[in-house]
């Protein structure tokens, strides 16, 4: 039988060491951690929002004077397709905004006035039904000037004021990482080309010839069913937004032109983003007939399971050529286990593995 080399059991030693210390000092440890991963957090969200930009201004360099030959053009084609992205955001933000925003506020002021008549016809039918008499008032009213109003009052303010200050404190640090990845973001796509260049010279530097075709065989497929999925989304909530318009015309139900808009931009938020569309309409529509409102209630339920079962697999399915039903199967498991971003990430990333299974099944060419 062979005895271990004096190597093995000194590396063996020195693992189980290693595995002690960070057992032992793990405390230390995940917060050097922790500091580390907030310190790069603005460049990691700098890269993900670089990617979806990356895709308008790609869309735009591919079609602003593709023909020219002039140098002129060639330097500033870049920065002008970045503008020209950025402005088709901000503005199809602003119409969202401006078809939902002022409907809300007239909303809420309708409810602010008719609160007091609501919750006077509320107490009056309460007591008519003999549901509340006066000695149940009175007993509340007894009830409510016994209490130390002073120190509850005083806790009460001490409570808003360290929430107010911890709301403000982690808007602040929000802000400041939102900006500082927003401006990473643009360095990334002005010098795309240069960082592009860099990767491959440090790629095939260190990686074997036989390991960078299969890297970037793997990372070509990546960036393609990413990029598909991403079109496919915003299609499908275009087709949606759409529909529920359309669905509400044809139902006479208001605010037909604001919820619809508002549908869509929710829908790129997965599952949640239909409850809140829903509940936002629902809202509104309450405001002028309660009737209408179940109404609506009863249609976006349609609409939304229309949607899940048959308008998201295929659009977004088709488009990443991945089944349906392994697109159902993606966001159910990447939604279970790591919540809204394993839904948007799951299916990616299951349309990845199926066509690297997929083509090495088939021994398709690479």
């Amino acid at each position: 039988m062979n005895q271990p080399s004096i190597r093995t059991v000194v590396a063996l030693a020195i693992a189980a060491f290693s595995v002690y210390l960070a057992i032992y000092y793990w405390p230390n440890i995940a917060g050097f951690i922790e500091l580390i991963l907030q310190a790069v957090a603005p460049l990691v969200y700098g890269a993900v929002l670089a990617y979806p930009l990356n895709i308008l201004m790609s869309f735009y360099e591919r079609h602003m004077l593709p023909k020219s030959s002039n140098r002129v053009v060639a330097r500033v084609r870049p920065g002008l397709s970045l503008v020209a992205a950025l402005l088709t955001l901000v503005a199809v933000v602003a119409i969202v905004l401006r078809l939902v925003v002022p409907q809300l506020i007239d909303c809420v002021r309708l409810l602010i006035d008719e609160l007091p008549v609501a919750l006077q016809a509320l107490f009056s039918w309460l007591e008519e039904s003999n549901l509340i008499t006066p000695a149940v008032v009175e007993s509340v009213t007894e009830s409510l000037g016994a209490l130390d109003w002073q120190s509850h009052a005083s806790s009460l303010a001490t409570t808003v004021m360290s929430g107010v200050v911890g709301a403000v404190s982690g808007v602040v640090s929000g802000t400041a990482t939102f900006v500082l990845a927003f401006i990473f973001a643009l360095f990334i796509l002005l010098n795309k080309r240069a960082l592009a260049r860099q990767r491959d010279l440090l790629m095939e530097r260190y990686l074997p010839a036989s390991t960078l075709v299969r890297v970037r065989y793997v990372l070509g497929i990546a960036d393609d069913c990413f990029h598909r999925f991403l079109v496919g989304q915003c299609t499908e909530a275009v087709v949606l937004g759409v529909l529920c318009a359309l669905g509400m015309f044809l139902l006479g139900l208001p605010y037909a032109l604001m919820i619809g808009a508002l549908t869509a931009f929710t829908a790129l938020i997965p599952i949640i983003g239909a409850f809140l569309s829903g509940a936002v309409g629902a809202f509104l529509i309450l405001m002028v007939s309660p009737v209408q409102a179940l109404i609506f209630l009863i249609f976006i339920v349609v609409l939304q399971q229309l949607e899940g079962d048959l308008i998201y697999p295929h659009v977004v399915g088709s488009s990443i050529q991945l089944p349906g039903i392994w697109v159902l199967a993606a966001v159910t498991v990447g939604g279970g286990a790591f919540g809204i971003v394993g839904m948007f990430v799951g299916v990616p990333l299951a349309a990845c593995v199926y066509r690297l299974l997929k083509n090495d099944v088939y021994g398709l060419e690479r």
